[in-house]
């Protein structure tokens, strides 16, 4: 089980129509066979896999990855108002496709805002 970094870059969503490779996600994840984030990889895995938000002239965010069979995926960020289980979180949906560069995952944020991300990097 190899755990990749995967970095997406936005590409839309409200106030960025045209993108903003500045904002980014960084999320640990374990791909399948399909190049898909494999949940039996997550949930047999003690250690968290790791998550950040990073964006221009702020400290990167920390966080870690959730699944959750009914939901899917989500990051849930440490130093949010409500830590724990009930800790907002940042939802993102890879679609049907492989995980790879060139590719978009949709990420709602806890706020309900949508934005389009691509992949710039496997690995």
């Amino acid at each position: 089980m190899a755990v990749l970094r995967v970095t997406l870059a936005l590409a839309a969503g409200p106030g960025f129509p045209e993108g903003s490779a500045e904002h980014r996600y960084e999320i640990d994840l374990v791909l399948d066979g399909a190049g898909r984030p494999d949940a039996a990889a997550w949930e047999a895995d003690p250690e968290p896999w790791r998550a950040r938000r990073i964006a221009p002239d702020v400290e990167p965010v920390q966080g870690d990855v959730q699944y959750e069979p009914d939901h899917g995926w989500s990051i849930r960020f440490f130093g949010a108002a409500a830590e724990g289980p009930d800790a907002p979180e940042t939802r993102f949906d890879c679609g049907p496709e492989s995980v790879r560069p060139g590719e978009y995952v949709a990420v709602v944020e806890p706020d309900g805002a949508v934005f389009s991300y691509r992949v710039v990097a496997v690995g």
